[in-house]
């Protein structure tokens, strides 16, 4: 029987090197990219999809698969207000879900952040947290939660912020004690989704931090 991923995010960091490594895997017999703008590739196995995020109901039948990875996301600045943010980064992402479990998907792969709390200080972390909970209450087989620290790569949309703080981080990580919270690649995250994806168990699994650099 053949197997389908579908990847939300895909012209994001995560989701990019995502799509590259499946397109060289075997994992899945077809992969489906759900994206706002196009998003080309050389691979026969991917299938990019543009889809309204406003009207994600009409593309229920393309949430017909084996796996979801969810690696959707915003900040403030992109999305305009925190409202849009939220849009994006929440309501957008457990709609998905919902049609994909209820399409009968069995493994949900989101990224999350560390420290993700929904009673957080930190709007950001609220969202991240808010979406977890909400989405571990869906009948997925099994779910698989990764919460990355600060990400490194190279972004269609630099962040400054993120560029200062993935040259200083790994140095400050070097002390001892901090080795845990480094920064990680967005390859690095989209591998361990990979490789979980590869694995068959059941139940919800939080992978934080270190974890994430382990395959």
């Amino acid at each position: 029987m053949s197997k389908r991923a579908i990847i939300l995010g895909a012209t994001g960091l995560i989701g990019g090197h995502l799509t590259e490594q499946l397109a060289g895997e075997e994992v899945f017999d077809e992969v489906l990219t759900l994206t706002r703008r196009p998003k080309a590739t050389a691979s026969q196995r991917i299938h990019n999809h543009i889809v309204d995020f406003d009207r994600l109901e009409e593309a229920a039948p393309l949430f017909q698969g084996n796996t979801l990875f969810s690696c959707l996301g915003t900040t403030r600045k992109q999305a305009g207000s925190l409202a849009a943010q939220h849009k994006v980064d929440v309501e957008y992402q457990y709609q998905a879900a919902q049609l994909a479990a209820a399409a009968g998907v069995s493994h949900y792969l989101l990224v999350s952040s560390s420290g993700a709390n929904a009673n957080s200080a930190s709007a950001y972390l609220r969202m991240k947290g808010e979406l977890e909970e909400k989405i571990k209450k869906l009948p997925f087989k099994r779910i698989s939660i990764l919460q990355p620290s600060l990400l490194l790569g190279d972004r269609a949309n630099a962040r400054p912020g993120e560029k200062f703080g993935g040259i200083l981080l790994p140095v400050i990580c070097m002390l001892p004690g901090l080795r845990r919270y480094r920064p990680i690649e967005g390859r690095e995250v989209a591998k361990k989704m990979v490789y979980l994806s590869r694995q068959e168990r059941t139940g919800v699994e939080t992978l934080r931090l270190d974890e994430l650099f382990n395959t």
